[in-house]
């Protein structure tokens, strides 16, 4: 089927310009300037015609951080791979990138496949996935290499959870020099979760259950500390780093000087970082509170997180707006944690919600429209080795396209959303701007506020090496 979308605003990581995108089969064909072709102008040449008038057409979003499914702390997230990838396309995004996980004693390959069969046939859009390698030792360090060639070229450490995922120096700098030689991307969970963990204790033997405790015990501190080793490390490793979910003005300044100097050091945020807060969120009345816990942690809103991390954004030192959607009801989920804020599984849903939260930054000055989808759509894309073939729109590249009304306004209520949740972290906030129209490889899975699409229409899409390396 060919479709031409024409009248609206097209926006790339460079620009906005008037353009009509011409769509054939799952694919862009072309990208015009209005009036260009006299036949498609004339609405001949194509089956479809969709009017994008007043509207900014903008590649699908990319969401290079998703756990669906994911087990934690003797429960999993609310979200399966069906679910998960339906609301995100309700916020616009068309391609995520999940995490496979190596639990303890489990091979590597093992765990991948347990994560392929959960979304095969499930995912309404289209999927990848990144490896977290629970256990460093030569037989994973060995399957490190063999599913680069598959397609799986980021690999995910933690310096965080002892016991469970935490791996030490030398484990790590052991995968880093790894993917030294085969190209991969070292993602790094960075927090100091031994000294975190002792804090922790600490506050629990006090009596401080409250889930307040979790943002207080999770210093900033530590956050820069590990950050700045996993970047030294990297250093001695020769290997490409990428910081997932930062949160703190600390880990920022290290990350922003290892890229003033060259090195291969990346790093995203998430919306939770930008729009919430310890004090408000996290210290909410009574329960409320465990609603907002994640990892890494809200920060205080008397410091200078939130603009240090907007001012990241501007001048790239930092790449990325992911989510780490990772959601958990309050109802028989977070409430395991009612008398222990160890207890509360770690997450927030947001798949659905970024890529209007971030277009706020567009509406109140933060960031342009381009930097919105180059943040969201583009670096991603790139940064994991899908770019041209998503976070794009020209020609030969899938045609994931949204149309996006900037005069839409709404509020973010969990009486609205579609993901499996029953409550909505950004619950109240207003948003100007609305997804309109989402279409994924050349058919249109959502339009006016209306499902179209379908579980199993998402296809798995092996991954290159990432464009950012040098």
């Amino acid at each position: 089927m060919t479709m031409l979308i024409k009248g609206g605003t097209v926006v790339s990581a460079t620009g906005a310009d008037p353009a009509e995108v011409l769509v054939d089969g799952e694919t862009i064909i072309a990208v015009m300037s209005p009036g260009s072709d006299p036949a498609l102008s004339a609405e001949s040449g194509a089956e479809r015609v969709i009017d994008a008038t007043g509207k900014y057409v903008i590649p699908g979003g990319v969401d290079c951080h998703t756990h669906m499914e994911l087990p934690f702390g003797g429960t999993n997230a609310s979200d399966d791979f069906e679910n998960g990838t339906k609301a995100a396309a309700w916020g616009g995004t068309t391609t995520i990138i999940d995490f496979a996980v190596q639990m303890a004693g489990q091979h590597v390959r093992d765990g991948l496949e347990t994560w392929m069969d959960k979304a095969e046939g499930k995912c309404a859009i289209d999927y990848g996935f990144h490896m977290i390698v629970g256990e460093v030792n030569d037989d994973s360090l060995a399957e490190m290499d063999k599913l680069v060639d598959e397609g799986i070229t980021s690999f995910k450490l933690f310096m965080a959870y002892p016991g469970v995922f935490l791996s030490d120096d030398a484990q790590i700098l052991r995968a880093m020099q790894q993917s030294s030689n085969n190209g991969a991307m070292i993602m790094m969970h960075a927090e100091n979760g031994i000294a975190i963990d002792l804090l922790a204790q600490q506050a629990f033997d006090r009596g401080d259950t409250a889930p307040i405790n979790h943002g207080l015990v999770r210093r900033a501190e530590f956050e820069g500390e590990a950050t700045h080793r996993a970047i030294m490390l990297a250093k001695v490793g020769a290997a490409p780093l990428y910081i997932v979910h930062l949160s703190a003005s600390e880990a920022l300044e290290h990350v922003a000087r290892a890229r003033n100097t060259g090195a291969n050091v990346f790093a995203e945020t998430c919306p939770q970082y930008l729009y919430l807060n310890l004090e408000e969120h996290l210290g909410a009345p009574g329960f409320l509170g465990a609603g907002y816990v994640c990892s890494t942690p809200l920060r205080t809103k008397h410091e200078h997180h939130h603009a240090d991390l907007w001012a990241g954004l501007r001048n790239d030192s930092l790449s990325v707006v992911s989510t780490d959607h990772c959601p958990f009801c309050m109802k028989d989920q977070k409430e395991l944690g009612l008398n222990d804020f160890r207890a509360i599984p770690n997450g927030i849903g947001s798949v659905e919600h970024r890529m209007d939260l971030i277009y706020q930054g567009v509406v109140q000055g933060e960031i342009n429209l381009p930097r919105w989808v180059e943040l969201c759509s583009t670096t991603p894309a790139r940064m994991f080795g899908m770019y041209p073939q998503k976070g794009t729109i020209q020609p030969g590249s899938d045609a994931d396209i949204v149309l996006y009304d900037p005069d839409n306004s709404w509020t973010i209520s969990v009486d609205k959303h579609h993901m499996n949740m029953d409550y909505s972290a950004y619950e109240g906030i207003e948003v100007s701007g609305r997804v309109h129209t989402v279409i994924s490889r050349g058919q249109v899975i959502l339009e006016n506020e209306e499902f179209k699409g379908r579980a199993g229409h998402g296809k798995y899409v092996p991954r290159g090496l990432s464009q950012y390396l040098t």
